[in-house]
């Protein structure tokens, strides 16, 4: 691919998102009320994901106002898809109600707590969404995989995170866990592509890389993880993320009914005027202003 090909895939792809969102903001306007409904045979991607934008909103509202607290996981193979789901799910909501959290490498400190302690730290309070982007089951996934915990440490993981994860659940946390499952066709095509596109290069980390070498290793891993861990209270739930657009709709979707709201759509409201005031205010000239190069 010449260099100038590489400037238009990648101002190609930032116009993309950048139309996407107006688009998806335009929509907002005119759905107005909704209800969660089956898709039509025929949809626009585009508007069904507006919809279940406005409906998430909807539930970020009843979430806060019932003060609830909601935990949600995102585990699966690498490129699979979690990042986009999770960027369009928290596009349209508060940060103040709703926040994403992705722990790097865990300090030496952290090495030496109770292994989900540093987890614990981030569980949503009253009134919050908080989405995970990987979390504890990395013990189950890479650490394992790639010998960063020891044997025993693994399978106590095993034993212990059942009972963590219906302790949260007893204390009032709704606990919602999603895998992202990619065949190794398309991982590979997902890949190659961040591989040449400057703009998702910086997903692809070292670790990703040596991930290819385990493909095998993953698979086992996770079956044995949901072995363990794919209870009835507590269940795994599986998105096929191979067309990535279906699945971002998939999985909003099923979030959705995954936690009884009612319709919070803000009311119109009229801005009241503005104050009147004297007040004489600071000449520009002494301000420092951005320059207007565009």
């Amino acid at each position: 691919m010449s260099k100038t090909d590489k400037r238009r895939h990648v101002s190609g792809e930032v116009l993309l998102n950048a139309k996407e969102t107006a688009k998806i903001e335009k929509i907002w306007h005119v759905l107005g009320k909704a209800t969660l409904r089956k898709p039509p045979k025929k949809y626009d991607y585009v508007e069904e994901l507006a919809y279940l934008q406005l409906e998430l909103i909807k539930l970020q509202e009843w979430v806060r106002m019932k003060g609830l607290r909601v935990c949600v996981l995102f585990e699966g193979r690498d490129a699979a898809g979690k990042g986009g789901v999770i960027k369009r799910i928290t596009q349209s909501l508060n940060p103040r109600v709703c926040r994403v959290v992705a722990l790097g490498t865990p300090t030496e400190r952290e090495r030496g707590q109770w292994y989900f302690e540093r987890y614990v730290a981030e569980l949503p309070s009253r009134g919050e969404i908080v989405l995970f982007d990987r979390s504890w089951y990395n013990r189950a996934g890479v650490e394992h995989v790639m010998g960063f915990c020891s044997e025993q440490e693994y399978h106590e993981f095993l034993r212990s995170c059942p009972v963590f994860e219906k302790m949260l659940i007893r204390s009032g946390i709704i606990l919602i866990k999603y895998w992202f499952s990619v065949n190794d066709a398309e991982q590979e095509r997902r890949f190659q592509e961040r591989m040449s596109n400057p703009i998702k290069r910086w997903k692809l980390s070292p670790m990703d890389i040596q991930s290819r070498r385990h493909w095998v290793d993953y698979s086992r891993a996770k079956d044995e993880m949901f072995a363990h861990t794919d209870t009835k209270k507590s269940p795994w739930y599986v998105v096929n993320a191979d067309n990535k657009k279906r699945a971002r709709l998939n999985c909003i979707a099923h979030l959705l009914r995954q936690i009884p709201y009612h319709d919070m759509t803000p009311l119109e409201f009229h801005l009241p005027p503005r104050q009147a005031t004297q007040y004489k205010r600071p000449k520009m000239s002494t301000q420092r202003f951005v320059p207007e190069i565009y």
